[in-house]
């Protein structure tokens, strides 16, 4: 079996789970490709239990059989534009601060190698969002959001918003999320957007600071085909894909459509969507 690793560089916390995680898989007669980044990290902290890693890349030429996400939830998102299309589940190992979409903590690392090695993992798909145009100058898809915000300015946007090619709604605000339910806990939730279910075939428009009282969250159907065209008084503003952000002229048309393919995520008991929400938003207290 092989086994891809992807990591944030701030390992020296977790150097002790790391090392044992790596030793079990050694043991297994595991193959580990390994994202260079995060093995120049680990090569200096514990030279002695990197034998499983077969393999070091920087991009994405790589096959395995499942991928781990050793970090935050920003990590994973790294994590899942590294596997890009491939059809290869993903657990993330959080090290972070929130970690929705982990499904296993830094503690359990260790005795995570033989649940991964038995073959057997409950998945759950998730869809991402697909930006046509522009072209963009990285990895044009999404599975959290995608938002258009105004640059370093005072004044407002104004994003014309079209669904199906007919015109939703022109918002007036500092700019628009987005999301998908796997996103709907991200920027989407900071912004007044609703929590979706992960597997509800929706997403979700909200905009952030809108000039009307009117201007609500809206969900609509993830097969929507959603355009959008910014003005303002500016010269540019911003669009950011799960992070990544490029500057872009006012007028600029943004074509967004769900993505030709899904990620998996794997789920381990006691991971279940409901559990870490009503963790980490303190429902049951």
């Amino acid at each position: 079996m092989t086994i891809a690793i992807y990591g944030s560089r701030r390992q020296e916390p977790y150097a002790q789970q790391i090392a044992a995680f790596l030793d079990a898989l050694a043991r297994a007669g595991a193959r580990v490709v390994m994202h260079r980044k995060l093995f120049d990290v680990l090569i200096r902290l514990m030279p002695a239990h990197m034998a499983p890693v077969v393999k070091i890349v920087a991009g994405p030429d790589f096959m395995a059989d499942c991928a781990v996400s050793i970090g935050g939830d920003g990590t994973l998102l790294r994590t899942a534009m590294w596997v890009g299309s491939k059809d290869i589940p993903i657990i993330g190992v959080n090290t972070g601060h929130l970690g929705y979409l982990s499904g296993a903590t830094v503690e359990e690392l260790p005795s995570l190698a033989n649940e991964l090695l038995s073959g057997s993992w409950p998945t759950e798909s998730r869809t991402l969002m697909h930006v046509s145009e522009p072209e963009l100058p990285f990895w044009p898809y999404a599975l959290n959001e995608v938002a258009v915000a105004k640059e370093d300015t005072a004044s407002m946007i104004i994003a014309h918003t079209s669904i199906g090619g007919a015109l939703l709604a022109n918002y007036r605000a500092d700019g628009l999320v987005i999301s998908t339910p796997t996103g709907s806990t991200a920027y989407n939730l900071s912004v007044g957007g609703p929590i979706l279910e992960p597997s509800a075939p929706v997403w979700a428009l909200s905009p952030i600071a809108a000039h009307s009282l009117s201007m609500r969250p809206l969900v609509v159907s993830d097969d929507s085909h959603i355009s959008i065209e910014v003005d303002g008084r500016g010269r540019q503003f911003r669009l950011t894909l799960d992070g990544r952000a490029v500057a872009l002229p006012l007028g600029t048309r943004i074509e967004i459509e769900k993505a030709p393919f899904k990620l998996r995520l794997i789920v381990r008991p006691g991971h279940e969507f409901p559990i870490p929400l009503r963790q980490k938003l303190h429902w049951s207290e």
